[in-house]
């Protein structure tokens, strides 16, 4: 995630159909229940109906997968404030790389599951620029400016074309996006998109432009969830999966602190090539395969602890895009001022902890709503002036104004 080479059980209702968001990351919507489930289970409180009033349903948020993208993103937090950790502890290292091995890819799978309906209807194609495009063009800017300040570094270029630190998911998610159809006229997609990512490990001259390398390994993450069908979630969420994801995750710990001094956790950042990281080029074909494997795996060991039911953070899951590029400023200011190397005690077991905590609280405010009030003119503008008004937007104007 960061942009250096770092050595530094019940059977429920049917979860609801895709939507695609406004701001580039997927919201979930419940959909009311259909007839037929009425009768036999009470709706979650996600996805509460109003028929029984008689009034018409309103489409809510789905509780599990705004809980998924909540925690999802208070890891993706952690995780970068335990970067500067690792060089002296070996069980911070093993951490982290048994958390950068699940939070991205499970963000991406919920990424791609509301994608499924994405097509190139005039429509959705204005939200993926205000929603996606817009915000990388600002935050790319925003980013370089504060580069240029906090690293006291005048000389930052502003490139479009090269992706600074967290701005890489944006132009993935952009690209993932525009490729939806064509992921849905292949046969085997999923295997496809992975033999993509293997050669994109083994190309050292793809380059850094866009961060294509980024965007092409971490792409069968997307098509995978992409072709995900309600029933999977409903699979992973079962009493015995929870149960075996226990032994399952320290089974990955124990993995992680085994390889924590034998291999560098640049592989888990997905952003060079096998000969970039001074591997042959068969280690990377090998590395793709059982990154992909274990991301997988330990994904599903994830949304099997994600509470389905309403919790106190599940509104921050409409947020985490926000949390997720703005705690990118303290994150990085963070190295810039040195705060690790001027603070010893935070590389002690309770720094260690304090760090996490810091990082969690700091994402979830990020996340809030009157963040979100005040940031939206970046994330999610709405650009009217921009676009040609389509004949259904026409209509309703004239009906309007009748």
């Amino acid at each position: 995630m960061t942009n250096s080479v770092h050595p530094h059980g019940r059977h429920r209702a049917p979860l609801p159909p895709a939507q695609v968001p406004a701001d580039g990351v997927p919201t979930p919507r419940a959909p009311h229940p259909p007839p037929q489930a009425a009768t036999t289970a009470p709706p979650t409180p996600a996805g509460r109906s109003t028929a029984q009033s008689g009034s018409k349903p309103a489409k809510q948020r789905d509780a599990f997968f705004d809980n998924a993208k909540y925690l999802a993103i208070v890891l993706v937090a952690m995780a970068h404030a335990w970067e500067p950790l690792t060089d002296h502890s070996r069980a911070a290292e093993a951490l982290y790389m048994t958390v950068y091995t699940f939070h991205m890819p499970a963000f991406i799978v919920i990424s791609g599951y509301f994608s499924r309906s994405f097509d190139m209807r005039p429509d959705r194609l204005k939200r993926l620029v205000t929603g996606i495009a817009v915000p990388y063009v600002i935050f790319e800017i925003a980013y370089t400016f504060f580069k240029r300040w906090a690293d006291d570094d005048p000389g930052q270029p502003i490139s479009l074309l090269d992706p600074w630190y967290l701005t890489w998911f944006l132009v993935a998610l952009f690209v993932w996006r525009l490729t939806v159809p064509l992921w849905k006229i292949v046969r085997w997609p999923v295997p496809l998109a992975l033999a993509i990512a293997t050669l994109a490990v083994i190309s050292p001259d793809i380059g850094d432009d866009l961060d294509l390398q980024r965007v092409l390994q971490f792409l069968p993450f997307f098509v995978l969830g992409l072709f995900m069908k309600p029933e999977y979630f409903q699979l992973v969420r079962r009493r015995e999966v929870r149960l075996l994801s226990i032994p399952v995750f320290a089974s990955a710990l124990l993995l992680a602190y085994w390889a924590a001094p034998r291999m560098t956790s640049a592989w888990f950042y997905r952003r060079d090539s096998a000969q970039e990281l001074g591997a042959p080029w068969w280690a990377g074909v090998v590395m793709t395969l059982a990154l992909f494997g274990c991301s997988v795996v330990l994904t599903a060991c994830f949304f099997a602890w994600v509470p389905r039911r309403q919790m106190w953070f599940t509104v921050l899951g409409a947020g985490t895009l926000y949390g997720y590029l703005l705690h990118g400023f303290l994150a990085k200011g963070s190295r810039f001022w040195g705060w690790f190397e001027n603070y010893e005690w935070l590389h002690q077991p309770l720094g260690e902890i304090f760090v996490s905590v810091v990082a969690a609280s700091v994402v979830t405010v990020l996340c809030t709503p009157p963040v979100q009030r005040m940031f939206r003119f970046a994330m999610e503008p709405k650009m009217e002036w921009a676009f040609k008004r389509d004949a259904a937007q026409l209509a309703r104007e004239r009906a309007k104004s009748t």
